[in-house]
């Protein structure tokens, strides 16, 4: 009989940074595989996140060494450009459908989320169809062995129940901040997303360059 994997209790800069990884494998497909420099930006985006991080070079970099250790990101070398760049592994090691993967990724980095936050906010990384199919798949994570989320007891003012990952200690209280009401998150993050890509090209660019200019002298 197979054993069953255990699941890996992340810190919360592996989180985000596994985190983002995942969401952006899905939304700038074209730009993935992730640099280090587009892995920072991801990771300190203003929406899409909570809580809002300001993390510097160095802290992804340890950080990525330390999701190495634990099989969960691999590097890529190649592909016409000389940069390492980072993809996460996450569904080779546990058996999880694109669905799946995307109700995980908005637990990782938004917190807290009820069945119709879910199925909101997933549109750029799986089209639910009905919040049943939400709640189907919440119930099946959920009791899957081992589970990845747990369903949190409802809160006095609270008119859903909201779930969670267990990929990591999840404080409910350190998502409890009031934030104003976003309509246009979404669009926000395209645009997050295109100056993210511009840097990233810029980034590439200078390194190339640097690296020419290098074996020219």
């Amino acid at each position: 009989m197979e054993e069953k994997k255990e699941l890996p209790q992340l810190s919360a800069e592996e989180l985000r940074v596994l985190g983002s990884l995942l969401e952006k494998s899905k939304t700038t497909p074209e730009y993935y595989p992730m640099t280090v420099n587009s892995l920072q930006s991801a990771c300190n985006q203003k929406t899409s996140r909570k809580p809002v991080v300001s993390y510097d070079e160095n802290t992804i970099i340890t950080t990525l060494d330390m999701l190495k250790k634990r099989g969960l990101v691999s590097t890529v070398v190649g592909g016409g450009s000389r940069v390492t760049k980072y993809k996460h592994n996450l569904a080779i090691h546990f058996p999880l459908l694109p669905s799946e993967l995307a109700a995980l990724c908005l637990l990782i980095l938004r917190g807290p989320l009820t069945t119709g936050e879910i199925n909101s906010n997933a549109g750029r990384l799986y089209e639910f169809e009905t919040l049943d199919e939400v709640q189907e798949l919440l119930n099946k994570l959920s009791t899957d062995e081992p589970a990845y989320v747990k369903q949190l007891p409802k809160r006095p003012g609270q008119k859903e129940a909201r779930f969670v990952h267990l990929f990591g200690e999840v404080n409910e209280e350190d998502y409890d901040v009031p934030q104003m009401a976003n309509h246009n998150d979404s669009q926000v993050q395209v645009l997050e997303d295109r100056v993210a890509i511009l840097e990233e090209q810029l980034h590439t660019l200078r390194t190339e360059f640097d690296k020419l200019i290098a074996e020219l002298t």
